[in-house]
């Protein structure tokens, strides 16, 4: 068997939450694990981490929207595997965010990691194997008000995964999504950001809502560890599964969202947060 030291694997958004989790478990799985980061400053943040937990994390930088940059990273570190890990909140409902902003979730969510899988796919096919995890959410088997475009990406996300995974699973390349539930990470000082920006909106008191049962919630959340080591199963066991839900929320929501009615599920949703 191949020694996982000559396995190099890319995660995106390596320096925080999941992504930096990730980056550092991997390392202790003894994988030739490499982050991608925004800045020199973040780089210092994953070299840090990496060193309290007595392991090596190598760094490149990367804006996963850049197409060329992406080319040039897949090419210089020809992976074995790819962890998507890359994205951010996203709040506000449908009538509160604008085009742009909704391209920019978009194209950072969706087209850009299934960009990073095509520009690896011929490395891995030549190889005869490779694999490729997404990290997707229970949002993007359900969904509820005021993060639409955020859950529109995780939707989109599971979607092109289920694709892809059907179309290179003859060359030996393995396409795994994580699915997780609420996971204590930065992500939630970006939502009281994005808020504060829609103060006025005729949804202000279901953002305020939002705000308190998400202050409830984040006792309850899980840690990007758990998510980190669904991943590193995703990479060393033989045969995978297809999604891993990660966090007893996200298998609470997937087990009954099947078994109630649309109705009933909008009128406690809408009940819930004060629509």
């Amino acid at each position: 068997m191949t020694d996982r030291s000559e396995r190099t694997v890319l995660t995106t958004g390596a320096n925080s939450g999941i992504g930096l989790a990730t980056v550092v478990h991997l390392a202790e799985l003894g994988f030739h694990s490499v982050g991608s980061v925004r800045s020199d400053a973040k780089a210092a943040q994953v070299a840090e981490a990496a060193a309290s937990a007595g392991v090596s994390v190598d760094t490149v930088l990367l804006d996963v929207t850049g197409a060329r940059r992406c080319a040039a990273v897949i090419e210089e570190l020809r992976p074995w595997g790819v962890v998507n890990s890359a994205g951010f909140p996203g709040v506000g409902a449908i009538e509160d965010v604008t085009d742009s902003e909704a391209r920019r979730q978009l194209e950072t969510m969706v087209i850009a990691p299934m960009r990073l899988a095509r520009l690896a796919l011929p490395l891995m096919r030549a190889a005869g194997q490779g694999r490729i995890v997404n990290i997707t959410s229970i949002y993007g088997l359900t969904t509820t008000p005021f993060s639409g475009w955020y859950q529109a990406s995780k939707h989109a996300l599971e979607a092109a995964s289920d694709a892809l995974r059907l179309e290179v699973a003859r060359d030996g390349v393995v396409v795994v999504m994580i699915e997780p539930g609420g996971i204590k990470t930065g992500i939630w000082g970006a939502f009281e950001d994005d808020v504060v920006r829609h103060a006025g909106s005729n949804y202000e008191a279901g953002y305020q809502r939002l705000r308190t049962l998400l202050k409830g919630f984040t006792l309850f959340m899980g840690e990007p560890e758990g998510v980190a080591k669904a991943v590193g199963k995703a990479l060393t066991v033989r045969s995978p599964r297809a999604r891993y839900l990660v966090g007893h929320d996200a298998q609470v929501i997937a087990a009954t969202q099947p078994l109630i009615p649309t109705e009933l599920r909008d009128r406690i949703t809408r009940v819930v947060t004060g629509l």
